[in-house]
């Protein structure tokens, strides 16, 4: 039998291509057994009381017609057609081939005065003011606060009651948030100058509330990993929401502007992996999720959501209040907070692979801020309004709209799905209009 030698350096060369290829499988068995291990202990986290009964969402396509564009004042407009029962799934990518299209997450549906992403928020959050006997909440926003109005809401649909504390002036006349606030809340105006000191004017109000006999908690107080990660058993919650009703010492609770905190999170993950079934968007196709961004919180979820659950997401948040440091400070605060409360050695091996970071944040194509809501803008949304039957307002979600517009041009079918999250925030259209109406006022049929 004749052997053939083969040079030695041949044989260092098959010796580190064997090591290699172990190492990649060794590394592929790891990943593997880490992607199911995290999803594992996500399915845990999520195994909680919610506010919301089903994490369901409507999903709508949105078609960006090219044979309808037109030039308007310099700028191109887009024409869009509504298919608001579209075909989904894993090979959803590939069948929009060739038409730009991306798709809507209806969340702005999900209830009637409650902004979608407001009541992700409070998803997990209402039942641990429950399971605490909590009997009053005290937050704080501006005087069209959108989260004010949905603790409002929430609050009183569960017997709580809630103490808003609203920046600026009352108005002459309410609307908007500002009056759904008012009709199911306990209002205080506080001068631009104090809000400033927000902490120190929410923790005094709550001790007044409070009194001599009752307690003063902040949230993230009450988030310790074992409330973080497990949920309270129906029983004992009865036996606490019972023990409550015999005593008239009050519990108040101070939720940060805008629901800020780790809790937060968990509703908007829990709906990231309602999307990601495979009748919807699917585990496998990549998809470039659209979200308008005032705090960052929901972002951050979406964001931490698609990591903790192995998801090919991109999630890409249009910035509105803060610069890109600030939200990225943001994103690092609550994801430590997130990974305290998890205690979990597997998602914190995760966030030091993103290297803490979940979300693209990106910069607005034109200025939009509160004090220059302009007239193009407005009648942009109404377009949208009378072509699709989708509401959205000028200041926050025209400006996720038009990214996700822009994006479904750009890549093709091979780069996967664009989807937007429509937060809501219509009721913030009535205080626009009577703050700013020469805006208003001369809106014609297009």
């Amino acid at each position: 039998m004749l052997v053939k030698l083969l040079p030695r350096s041949a044989v260092v060369s098959a010796a580190k291509r064997d090591v290699h290829s172990g190492l990649v499988a060794a590394n592929s068995k790891e990943n593997s057994v880490l992607k199911l291990s995290t999803v594992e202990f996500v399915s845990k986290l999520l195994d909680r009381r919610w506010a919301l009964r089903i994490p369901d969402a409507q999903i709508h396509q949105v078609m960006v017609c090219g044979s309808g564009r037109f030039k308007q004042q310099g700028s191109e407009v887009l024409e869009f057609r509504n298919n608001s029962g579209p075909s989904l799934g894993d090979s959803m990518a590939a069948r929009n081939l060739g038409q730009p299209v991306f798709y809507v997450v209806r969340d702005d549906l999900l209830h009637p005065l409650v902004n979608g992403n407001k009541a992700r928020k409070l998803d997990a959050l209402l039942p641990l003011l429950e399971d605490n006997s909590v009997t009053d909440v005290v937050t704080c926003g501006g005087c069209q606060s959108a989260h004010a109005a949905a603790v409002a809401v929430s609050c009183a649909e569960r017997g709580l009651k809630t103490h808003l504390l609203l920046r600026g002036e009352q108005p002459e006349i309410l609307t908007g948030y500002t009056l759904i606030s008012t009709l199911y809340g306990n209002i205080n105006y506080v001068a631009r100058s104090l809000y400033a000191r927000r902490d120190e004017i929410l923790s005094r109000h709550a001790n007044m509330i409070a009194g001599s006999h009752g307690s003063v908690q902040w949230l993230s107080d009450l988030l310790e990993p074992a409330a973080f990660v497990y949920h309270v058993p129906p029983k004992q919650i009865v036996s606490q929401l019972d023990d409550s009703s015999n005593t008239m010492n009050k519990k108040v609770m101070i939720i940060n502007e805008g629901a800020g905190d780790a809790a937060a999170l968990l509703g908007v993950i829990r709906l990231v992996q309602y999307l990601s079934q495979d009748h919807l968007f699917g585990k496998v196709q990549g998809v470039k999720m659209i979200v308008d961004a005032g705090t960052g919180t929901t972002a951050v979820g979406l964001g931490l959501g698609a990591l903790c659950l192995g998801l090919p997401w991109e999630v890409h948040a249009v910035m509105l209040a803060d610069s890109v440091e600030g939200y990225r400070k943001k994103e690092q605060s609550l994801i430590s907070e997130f990974r305290k409360m998890c205690e979990s050695p597997e998602i914190d091996l995760r966030l030091n692979g993103a290297k803490y970071e979940v979300v693209h944040w990106v910069e607005r194509n034109r200025p939009r801020k509160f004090g220059n809501v302009l007239k193009g803008e407005v009648e942009e949304c109404q377009r949208i309004a009378q072509q699709t039957g989708i509401l959205v307002d000028p200041i926050y979600t025209l400006a996720a709209w038009e990214l996700a517009a822009q994006l479904s041009q750009e890549q093709g079918a091979s780069a996967g799905v664009v989807a937007l999250l429509h937060t809501g925030g219509t009721l913030g259209i009535f205080g626009l209009a009577q703050r700013y109406k020469p805006h208003f006022q001369n809106l014609k049929a297009h």
